[in-house]
């Protein structure tokens, strides 16, 4: 049996935090949390998961700081990081894909659609389930 997708998820409101979490748990995902910008690049090192889930305003460094340092380390440069966000502007959307975020997901989540929408940016696992 392969192992679940792997979300870190970087996100300093701990209501917000908590249903993200126990949502995407509940989906099947194994879940990894931060709730800095810094702590955020320090866990995706270590723990290296499928996707990264950034909120872009954090305590500390912003999700956008946070995506250049994940960027600019071999170990995570290829792993996606999509926005999580309370912009819902079209300007804001577009500076965080102008800016290298593989996605743009909106808070608040749809717990309905959470689900599905993270894994559209899952990387795609042809070998059996290994990342």
């Amino acid at each position: 049996m392969s192992r679940p997708p792997v979300v870190l998820l970087v996100e300093d409101n701990p209501r917000n935090l908590k249903l993200a979490r126990d949502v995407l748990e509940y989906a099947g995902f194994s879940v990894v949390v931060a709730a800095t910008g810094e702590q955020g690049v320090e866990q995706a090192r270590e723990t290296l998961p499928d996707v990264i889930l950034m909120d872009l305003q954090l305590p500390g460094i912003d999700g956008f700081a946070a995506l250049e340092l994940l960027r600019g380390h071999d170990a995570t440069a290829h792993i996606p990081v999509v926005a999580l966000t309370a912009f819902a502007m079209q300007r804001d959307r577009e500076r965080a894909l102008d800016s290298g975020f593989a996605g743009y997901l909106e808070k608040p989540i749809s717990v309905r659609e959470f689900p599905a929408q993270v894994r559209r940016h899952l990387p795609r696992r042809d070998d059996g389930g290994a990342p």
